[in-house]
């Protein structure tokens, strides 16, 4: 009995996990770009992915506050980006180009992000 339950739990755990992590392609829509300038407010260097927070203006005039979605940290890692290349722009204006969520919401993938310095970080390269 103790070995169902522990069983039944650890199945548990494991359907979480994978309900919690998405597919990009289920989230976001790959064939279209969104660019967006604003405000860099927040770097969240968190598993599964990370996301920056950036506060820019609509057509309105109004301030819209966007959500960007990157590869984990340990891809960053990788490739010798750390949480500080992104953090060094907060407060910054960034120019990001990224992969809109499906939904419409002001939710994207981050393909690449341009720093008021004028250097770059493309993410994932150009999906043609």
């Amino acid at each position: 009995m103790r070995n169902r339950i522990v069983t039944a739990l650890l199945l548990l755990c494991m359907a979480a996990s994978l309900w919690a992590h998405h597919s990009t392609t289920a989230v976001f829509d790959l064939s279209k770009k969104v660019t967006v300038t604003g405000t860099l407010t927040k770097v969240d260097w968190v598993n599964p992915h990370i996301v920056l927070s950036v506060e820019a203006k609509n057509s309105t005039g109004a301030v819209d506050a966007w959500r960007f979605e990157g590869n984990p940290p340990s891809f960053f890692r990788r490739v010798s980006v750390g949480r500080q290349d992104f953090a060094k722009a907060i407060g910054q204006t960034v120019t990001i180009e990224a992969n809109p969520a499906k939904d419409g919401t002001l939710y994207a993938y981050l393909v690449r992000i341009k720093y008021e310095d004028g250097t770059s970080l493309e993410v994932v390269p150009d999906q043609k």
